[in-house]
């Protein structure tokens, strides 16, 4: 029934696009749904859905064929992203492996570096995660803690990070270390780390509000010896590489944004034409009918504006300040929609058994992670702002 009211999205049109899709929805319904509840209690999914999703082409999609990768461009894996958020789907951390830990290898490693790590990416018999936060660090990156000390032909690395996705499963962590610490050529690195590394260590997965079935947890160094082959990247060169790189990962964010939107509209829509008080479905009252209208229209507007920002970034030329956009007011809007429709569902909203309970859980963090929604708009402002911030800078100069 929403897909009466809303444009055919062009970005999605292909022939190719509409298998993909349907593999995609095949995969959920068939291999993931019934194991969700499994996966809340363990605090993690199963290393058999990466393999599944592996053999399917769905890891690595935009990744060059010569790595293992599916060869496509952004927009299938944007198609995956929003196809797994509109199912209530948060336990498999696929994303972050595909769109983020890969396409920083793509970019800015060795050739060794790639050959040894994306083929088992794109397989799903390697998982990685991404060692950037820590207990007192969240947004402000340059403020690490976490160091490497330059022992000739490796670094010897000692620190904490907390909240990373696929952490307790991952076999690999690309980790955000400060180097030469406390000198003048004190700067940001990113090393390789193998979950086997002596000293590694992982803490248990957190428990969370939402998205259960993600495993989420901190990991611990403890002079642990890192092979100066695997920096990625040149040295102190780290903060500048994710400043570069978190575009994509905030606009991964807000397509899973319009993704849960779109399936909490969805559920709504069907609950509230089969559910009746006083004598009538919910759907007939104009208050239910002018809410979901608010919120598809909402859901329209936001659809539009990712799906350009999509096509900018398969062309490279997403902006840093458009990518804040994105992630600030989709995630808002996602918020907003799914309060509207848990409120629709009554008392049963508030049931874990229905989905809606899930997406209401799991969408908060959204306005957390992947630089907070506060400091977005701080980017937004700086964009809007530039000429006369260098000018003032300039001045004091």
């Amino acid at each position: 029934m929403l897909q009466n009211v809303l444009l055919e999205r062009e970005i999605y049109s292909s022939e190719e696009h509409k298998m993909t899709r349907k593999m995609i929805q095949d995969f959920i319904h068939n291999e993931i749904l019934d194991q969700q509840d499994e996966w809340e209690k363990n605090g993690m999914v199963s290393r058999a859905i990466w393999e599944r999703a592996g053999e399917l082409g769905l890891l690595c999609i935009d990744m060059p064929e010569k790595y293992g990768g599916g060869g496509l461009d952004f927009s299938f894996s944007a198609l995956f992203i929003e196809e797994l958020a509109k199912k209530g789907v948060s336990g498999p951390g696929f994303s972050l492996h595909s769109d983020v830990i890969a396409p920083y290898l793509l970019k800015y490693g060795t050739e060794v570096q790639k050959q040894n790590y994306l083929p088992r990416m794109a397989s799903g018999q390697l998982i990685t995660s991404l060692g950037m936060t820590e207990p007192n660090c969240g947004s402000d990156l340059q403020a690490i803690t976490t160091n490497a000390v330059d022992k000739g032909d490796h670094y010897l690395v000692n620190g904490q990070k907390t909240f990373i996705t696929n952490g307790y499963m991952s076999d690999m962590s690309i980790v955000a270390v400060k180097t030469y610490l406390g000198t003048k050529n004190e700067g940001v690195s990113l090393l390789i780390i193998e979950n086997d590394s002596e000293g590694f260590e992982k803490g248990i997965p957190l428990k969370k509000i939402g998205m259960k079935a993600q495993d989420t947890c901190e990991l611990f160094f403890d002079n642990v010896k890192v092979s100066k082959e695997n920096l990625l990247g040149e040295e102190g060169a780290g903060f500048k590489i994710m400043m570069k790189e978190l575009a994509r990962e905030r606009l991964i964010v807000a397509l899973n944004a319009i993704g849960g939107a779109e399936g909490a509209i969805e559920k709504t829509i069907e609950y509230t034409s089969t559910r009746t008080a006083f004598k009538q479905p919910i759907a007939n009252f104009q208050n239910t009918q002018f809410k979901l209208a608010e919120c598809a229209t909402q859901l329209q507007i936001h659809q539009t504006f990712l799906d350009r920002c999509t096509l900018l970034l398969s062309a490279h030329k997403l902006t840093a300040e458009s990518a804040s956009m994105a992630k600030y007011s989709a995630t808002e809007m996602h918020s907003k929609v799914v309060d509207e429709c848990l409120q629709l569902f009554g008392g049963y909203g508030y049931m874990w058994d229905y989905p809606i309970a899930r997406m209401y859980a799991d969408n908060r963090v959204a306005r957390i992670y992947a630089g907070t929604n506060e400091i977005m708009k701080v980017l937004i402002a700086r964009g809007l702002f530039k000429e006369l911030f260098q000018q003032m800078k300039a001045t004091k100069k």
